[in-house]
This record gives C-alpha cells, sequence and structure tokens, in this order.
C-alpha cells in the first residue's frame, strides 16, 4: 500500500511512496504526529539520481522489518534536497557541527519532536559495514536512549543548535591585494598534479576553482595556473567522468584518473562546466574545448530539455544498474566497427577491452584528447551513440529549477558568443523559465515540466536569474535583460539581505547562506558579482550591499580563499575596481591642476570588463578641451 509520498510531485519523493515505512513529506502533519506521538524524527533528505540513496532505499526502507520498527517506534519524514533546498542546509549544517566534517546525500538526522537534533549520518548500511553499525540496530539504540533518558539526548542537541547561531561580532579584515598571492598559492597547493583536479579521489569538476585559476591566470601571467587548468582540463576530457559519446559530465569520479564516476548527471555541473570550458578555449585557444562545450550543450538539449527549459538530473543507474547506459561490451562494439569497416584498432584507442575497465564492461576513454579531433574517433564515438539507443536511458528528474535553468542560459550565453545558435536558445530559455516561474509578481523555485510551481523561489534562484539576465545584456546589450536584472536585485535585497548577511530563503530555517562554495557556487557569492555589475552599469549604491558582504566575511576570505573562490573573483574585482576609482580621481585632480595643453589623452586598458584609466598615452579618447575631457571620465 503506497504511502503519504503518492500525493507529491517530486520525483525523489514518489519514488519511495510504496516502501514499506510510512513515510510523510515535510510539513504540519508530521510534525504535528511526532509530538502527540512524542516519537523521534528519522528525517531523510536525497535526491532523485542520488546513488547512495538508492541503495539505502533498497537496503533498508524496502526492508519489512526496519520499515515495522520505523513505522512503530518514529516518524518518518523524506525531503528533496533539490525541491527545499532551505531544509537541506539547515541540516547539513547541523550534521558538520555533528560530525566535523562535510555530509553529503542521504541524509539521515534524528531529531526530537521539538527539532531539536540528536544523531546525524549519511548513509547507512542495513547491516554492520564500512566501520558502522546497521541501521536496525541503531534505531533500536536511540529509541531506547530517547525513552530512557531523553534530556541527555535534548541537551547534546541544543548545544549544536546553539553553535549554529551566527556570532554577535564580526571579525573584519581589511581585503587587499595580497588576496591575489594567497589564492594563488592555495590553489597549487591543492592541486594534484598527477591527473588534475583539487585534492584526491573522489574528484569533483570543481568548476569555480578554474574559473578562479583562469582569473588569477589573466591577471599574474603566471604559467602553473595556465598548467593546472589545461591539466585538469585534459585529463577530465579524456573520458569517463566526462562523457565522450554523448557529452556531459557525471558528478565527480571514484578515482583520481576521472575514470569511473558515480553516474548520474546533473545540470549544475554540466550548466558550469560547459562555461568553464569555453573560457579555457578563449584562453588557450585549444579548439577541442569548444568542441567538447557543444557536445555537452548538446547533450543537455537532446537529453534534458523540453520546451526550452532543462530538466535538473538525470539517474546512475538503468534497469537498477549502476552505469549500465554507459558502458559497452566489447563484442557487441567490434561486430559494429566490423559491419562500418572501422578498424580495430580504435578499440583499443577507445579504452574496450575484453577484460574492460569497470566490472568486466568498458567505459570510453582516450589516451589524449587529441584523439577526440581524428575523424575515424569521431565515427566511431556516433557508432557507440547508436548502440545506446538500443538501452534504456536512466530516469531523468524532469523538474524545472529555476537557478539551474539560469546557470544554464549563463552557459548558452557564454557559447553563443562563439555561435549564434545558442545565443538564441539562452533567450528562448530566459523567457520560458520567466513564464513558467513568474507568478502573480512572485519568483517561483521549482516544478515538474507539466506542473505549475508552488515553492517561492531560494535566494539561489534571484541570484542566477540577476545573473543570467546580466549575461544576455553583455552580449545584446538590450536594456531590458538590465532593467530586469536590477528589479530582480532589488527583490532579493529585500528579501535575504540582513546586514551584510544574506539568508538561503523565508521559510521555517532562515540560515545564513555560505559564502563557501559546494555543489554551486555561493549564491552569496552571486549575489556579490551581480551588484558589483549592476553598481557599475546602472547606480553606485549597490556597491554598499556588495562591499558590506565581502566586509562580514573578509576575515576567512583573506585566510582561506581556496574554500569560496567564487567570493574571491568578486573581492579581486573589487580590488580592481577600487584601484580603478582611485586612478580616475588622481587623473581628475591632475586634470583641474595641469595647464591645458592638447591633445591629452587616455588609455583604456581591459581588465575582466573593468578599466584602468592613466594619461599621456595613446588613445582611447582624445579631448579637444579641459571640460570634454572631464565628461569622458
Amino acid at each position: 500500500m503506497a504511502n503519504r509520498l503518492m500525493y507529491e510531485e517530486s520525483p525523489y519523493l514518489r519514488q519511495h511512496k510504496d516502501n514499506p515505512v510510512a513515510w510523510y513529506p515535510w510539513g504540519k502533519e508530521a510534525l504535528e504526529a511526532a509530538k502527540r506521538e512524542n516519537k523521534l524524527i528519522f528525517l531523510s533528505i536525497g535526491y532523485s539520481s542520488c546513488h547512495w540513496c538508492h541503495v539505502m532505499e533498497k537496503e533498508s526502507f524496502e526492508n519489512e522489518k526496519i520499515a515495522k520498527f520505523l513505522n512503530e517506534y518514529f516518524i518518518s519524514i523524506k525531503v528533496d534536497k533539490e525541491e527545499r533546498p532551505d531544509i537541506d542546509a539547515h541540516f547539513q549544517e547541523i550534521f558538520m557541527k555533528m560530525n566535523k566534517k562535510p555530509g553529503g546525500w542521504p541524509l539521515s538526522i534524528f531529531l526530537t519532536p521539538e527539532l531539536i537534533p540528536v544523531y546525524s549520518a549519511t548513509y547507512i548500511p542495513d547491516t554492520p559495514r564500512y566501520g558502522m553499525m546497521g541501521f536496525l540496530e541503531l534505531l533500536e539504540i536511540l529509541h531506547e536512549a530517547y525513552q530512557k533518558d531523553p534530556n541527555k539526548l535534548i541537551q547534546k542537541g541544543q548545544e549544536v543548535l546553539e553553535a549554529l547561531k551566527p556570532k554577535s561580532k564580526i571579525e573584519a579584515t581589511k581585503i587587499t591585494s595580497a588576496l591575489i598571492e594567497i589564492a594563488t598559492n592555495q590553489i597549487k597547493q591543492v592541486y594534484e598534479p598527477k591527473y588534475g583536479g583539487f585534492g584526491n579521489a573522489p574528484k569533483f569538476p570543481h568548476s569555480y576553482t578554474l574559473n578562479l585559476a583562469m582569473n588569477l591566470f589573466k591577471l599574474t601571467k603566471d604559467e602553473e595556473l595556465a598548467k593546472i587548468v589545461t591539466h585538469t582540463l585534459n585529463n577530465m576530457l579524456k573520458g569517463g567522468m566526462y562523457d565522450i559519446v554523448d557529452g556531459g559530465f557525471c558528478r565527480y569520479s571514484t578515482d583520481e584518473k576521472w575514470l569511473v564516476p558515480h553516474f548520474e548527471k546533473m545540470s549544475y555541473d554540466n550548466a558550469l562546466m560547459i562555461e568553464v570550458l569555453v573560457k579555457a578555449y578563449r584562453l588557450f585557444k585549444k579548439e577541442t574545448y569548444l568542441q567538447e562545450a557543444k557536445k555537452s550543450a548538446s547533450f543537455m538539449i537532446e537529453k534534458m530539455s523540453k520546451n526550452n527549459l532543462f530538466f535538473s538530473a538525470s539517474d546512475a543507474d538503468s534497469n537498477g544498474v549502476e552505469g549500465e547506459y554507459f558502458v559497452f561490451d566489447y563484442n557487441e562494439v567490434k561486430s559494429a566497427f566490423e559491419k562500418e569497416g572501422l578498424s580495430e584498432d580504435l578499440l583499443q584507442k577507445l579504452s574496450i577491452t575484453i577484460e574492460g575497465n569497470f566490472y568486466g564492461s568498458s567505459l570510453v576513454r582516450v589516451k589524449d584528447i587529441s584523439y577526440l579531433e581524428d575523424e575515424q574517433i569521431k565515427k566511431a564515438l556516433i557508432i557507440l551513440k547508436e548502440l545506446r539507443k538500443k538501452k534504456h536511458y536512466p530516469l531523468i528528474d524532469k523538474k524545472i529549477i529555476t537557478a539551474n535553468n539560469a546557470m544554464m542560459i549563463c552557459a548558452l550565453s557564454v557559447l553563443g558568443k562563439e555561435d549564434k545558435f545558442y545565443l538564441e536558445l539562452a533567450k528562448n530559455t530566459l523567457k520560458a523559465l520567466e513564464e513558467k516561474m513568474s507568478k502573480q509578481g512572485g519568483l517561483y523555485h521549482s516544478a515538474l515540466i507539466e506542473s505549475e510551481p508552488k515553492i517561492e523561489a531560494f535566494l539561489e534562484d534571484y541570484a542566477w536569474l540577476i545573473k543570467a539576465n546580466l549575461s544576455l545584456y553583455e552580449i545584446t546589450l538590450d536594456e531590458l535583460y538590465l532593467i530586469q536584472a536590477t528589479n530582480l536585485a532589488n527583490e532579493a535585497i529585500k528579501r535575504f539581505y540582513k546586514n551584510g548577511f544574506w539568508i538561503v530563503g523565508n521559510y521555517e530555517f532562515s540560515n545564513f547562506a555560505k559564502d563557501t562554495d559546494a555543489s554551486i557556487p555561493s549564491a552569496v557569492a552571486i549575489m556579490v558579482e551581480n551588484l558589483l555589475t549592476i553598481r557599475s552599469l546602472v547606480e553606485p549604491i549597490y556597491e554598499k550591499f556588495a562591499f558590506k558582504t565581502l566586509e562580514v566575511n573578509s576575515y576567512n576570505l583573506m585566510r582561506q580563499p581556496i574554500s569560496r573562490p567564487t567570493l574571491t573573483n568578486c573581492a579581486i574585482r573589487w580590488i580592481k575596481d577600487d584601484i580603478i576609482i582611485k586612478a580616475k580621481e588622481k587623473l581628475l585632480q591632475e586634470i583641474k591642476m595641469i595647464e591645458w595643453n592638447y591633445p591629452y589623452t587616455l588609455l583604456k586598458v581591459s581588465l575582466d570588463d573593468n578599466y584602468q584609466v592613466c594619461t599621456n598615452k595613446a588613445c582611447f579618447a582624445t579631448a579637444k578641451s579641459k571640460d570634454e575631457l572631464l565628461k569622458l571620465l
């Protein structure tokens, strides 16, 4: 018999509707039941394409014995972290305080009826494994402890909640150009030189760190930064975590080589990596980067979109088997190549072997990305793509999320500078997104492709939608995009800004949003970036909000920029802007003091869309009078 999740729209929640666990969605009914029955709450947070969420479901939530115990002694609540990022953010922070390390998904939190945390974990096995007790054993211990001495559990939980409260005193540090050197050194320290990337396995794309490295390279001309970016991208693009057949990046690599991924593909990862590849193409003039950016965009268009809107994610599993869609059988491929007259040598070049590299099957991978330019390899990849059509594509979560679609608009806008097809798609996606998610004057967060939105937007939705409008304005110079960005910024400030801090959303958990980058860049940092742009284009008053945000985060920013690469980019931009403004002020004073001697000229030097001015150089603008020059400034 189906549980209460049968009435929910979220694909993740509906995946659990037939579990024997008597799941509740998050809401008044569940919380009141916990108080009325004086039961601990078991809160499970995940998302539809999460592999370990599926594993825990099969092992524990479909287990009749475990379900019976849960139903008798606990109130069980399921949350889709993509639907309610505010709930996820709050409990991820609780996990961090309780365990002194970052959390993840599935997130498993045990709470009193008053929502005081008593225990937290991520994946929990059904039987003792991996140095962890089994799920049923844990349930029995927690239930017994709560019945015998609830105050002991409550006291520890209250200490955690107390630790979550923001400090009343802000430790502000002056943000200086030393940040450039600090950030550069920290990128070099965390860089893994053998296969690229940052840190050891599991390896995530870390698009935001690559962005920072590229911006620092443009500033410093430090060739080591260029090598870090290109070596990382070259190894990613060989195949495995990056799908060289269909295009698109999987969530992360389980190994240091970027070979074996967790196979889910997230729209936000692909949007962010498309943008990185295009920027790297422009900076390093490597055609393969642009080619694979277009291939990833094609994957998103073909598999992950409808009516100009983009879905949130595709699953890791097909037919209940992890990665089945993505791997190939040697004999099947060999036969297909022979039929098309392709050389058997191509099997080796594509790492398709009898023994395989993934449980007897083969993940497609090349030894060098130069192979991707080979015409025979291109033909072989087309054949492999056709072979995949015989398989079931993994489940797609057809949820439309405002922030994720806005990220895709940003990526398509950047790609649109190279190919107008993508620019037109970016415009169409923005129009479709606004039509779906802007209702009765308000912005909404998510909805299934065929449904109306019900959840109001969070900070991340506003931040990315503002950035999307600014991205399109930068290319088209259509003032309507700038006006829309400014209006959204005003609304975001009104809803989420709190004296330099920003809250995640306006629901029951109004946690302050983090300045650190996680699965996606910090929404706080994206807002600062937006406000700096609007300050330059519209009105200086927006600098107040950007600077105050940098100020309240300055202590950690100057010490650990590697944890907040996007905000570091903003701070460096602010430093450069400050230098430029002071240079202009000094120049104005000089002009007023000097005796006019025509021609007096200015040099305009590009610094990431900002401009530095100096005197007596040829030649941005030539003025015929002092008054004319002052107007130019």
